[in-house]
């Protein structure tokens, strides 16, 4: 299981611990792919996520949330090696909520699943691969909604 570890807080809203660990739990208990070592979490402004879009993928714009994983094989990683990170946008989570009727938690929780599947080696390049990630995207939902009462639309 990855070990979480929030390089700071939004202004708005303060994202629980335990929301956080359950969703890494849920992910190890259900990819069937070894998680270990430490994954940062930061929330970056929309222009400094639209920079590191440009120069990591050469995309110009802002973007809800960004993963980058630094091995391809997190087997033998200690807790304390930094296995990747997850960047994401406050102005991207509130507005998304609003869009798609989540609270501020719920929007997190859904970017969060799905970056750290991003880490896994998951993506949404075709129908198949959007049909497997939204799959397991949905399996952990599940789980957050039963053990957490956090529902996502």
């Amino acid at each position: 299981m990855f070990t979480p570890s929030i390089l700071n807080s939004p202004n708005s809203f303060t994202p629980r611990p335990e929301i956080i660990e359950t969703i890494f739990r849920a992910i190890s208990e259900q990819v069937d792919i070894a998680q270990a070592g430490t994954v940062n979490i930061a929330f970056l402004s929309d222009e400094e996520i639209q920079e590191l879009n440009k120069n990591h993928r050469g995309i110009d714009k802002t973007t809800d949330v960004l993963s980058f994983h630094y091995f391809e094989d997190f087997t033998d990683l200690k807790s304390e090696e930094i296995a990747g990170e997850i960047i994401l946008s406050e102005v991207k989570i509130f507005s998304q909520a609003e869009e798609y009727g989540n609270t501020p938690e719920a929007e997190f929780t859904k970017l969060l699943i799905h970056s750290t599947l991003h880490l896994l080696g998951y993506d949404h390049e075709d129908d198949r691969e959007y049909e497997e990630m939204h799959a397991e995207e949905q399996k952990i939902e599940k789980i957050l909604l039963e053990k957490m009462g956090v529902a996502i639309q």
